[in-house]
C-alpha cells in the first residue's frame, strides 16, 4: 500500500517516519497537487482592476473591461468581478465566462440577477442573456478579427482554458461557445408602475 502525504512541514516529516517504520511505501509531496498558489503581490495585481471600480476609477480601463456586481448564491455577500468586453452592439456588452460554467460570477448571475454593471463611466442595473452557439461564434470571430495582431496569444490562452487546441476555425468557435458561455449584459427595462 502506497501512502501520499502532502506538506513537508515538521508534522508531515514525522508522519513519513512513522509510516516508513510500519513498512509502508511513502511519497512526500512538497505541496498539494493543483493550481499554483497565488502570492500576495500576484493576488494584489489581479485585484487591482476591482479596486479601481470600487474607487469610481473604472473609467481608467475604458470600454475594454466591465465590472459586474453580483450576489453570492450561497453566502448572500456582494462581489465584484472585472471581465474583458469581447463584443458590444445594440445596447449590449458581451463577456466570456473564461472559467466556464463553473465560474462563480456566472453561477451567481444564473442564480440571481446581477446588481450592477459598470463600463467606463456608465453604470446600470443589468439584464443578461447567454448567447446561443451561432451568435457566440460570430462574437468570437469579430473579437479575433479586432485583435488579430495578438491572435497567437489569444489562441494559446483559450487552448489552456478549454484543454484542447483552439485554432479559431468556425468549428472550434462553436465548440468553445459550448464550453465557455458568452453573456450579454444590457440595461434592464425600468419597472412599470
Amino acid at each position: 500500500m502506497k501512502v501520499v502525504i502532502c506538506g513537508a512541514g515538521i508534522a508531515g516529516l514525522a508522519l513519513v517516519n512513522r509510516m516508513a517504520a510500519l513498512g509502508r511505501k511513502v511519497v512526500l509531496l512538497e505541496r498539494a497537487p493543483g493550481p499554483p498558489r497565488m502570492t500576495k503581490p500576484v493576488r494584489a495585481l489581479f485585484r487591482a482592476p476591482v479596486r479601481l471600480y470600487e474607487r469610481n476609477l473604472g473609467w481608467v480601463l475604458g470600454e475594454r473591461f466591465l465590472c459586474v456586481t453580483h450576489t453570492g448564491r450561497r453566502s448572500g455577500r456582494r462581489y465584484r468581478t472585472v471581465l474583458e468586453v469581447i463584443g458590444a452592439g445594440d445596447g449590449e456588452v458581451m463577456v466570456v465566462a473564461g472559467m466556464g460554467r463553473s465560474a462563480d460570477w456566472y453561477r451567481n448571475i444564473r442564480s440571481a440577477p446581477a446588481i450592477e454593471v459598470a463600463v467606463g463611466r456608465r453604470k446600470f442595473a443589468p439584464a443578461h442573456r447567454v448567447l446561443g452557439e451561432t451568435e457566440a461564434a460570430e462574437v468570437l470571430a469579430a473579437y479575433e478579427h479586432r485583435n488579430r495582431w495578438v491572435l497567437p496569444v489569444i489562441h494559446r490562452l483559450l487552448s489552456k482554458l478549454v484543454g484542447w487546441r483552439y485554432d479559431g476555425t468556425e468549428r472550434a468557435r462553436r465548440r468553445l461557445a459550448g464550453q465557455l458561455p458568452i453573456v450579454a449584459f444590457r440595461r434592464a427595462d425600468p419597472p412599470r408602475a
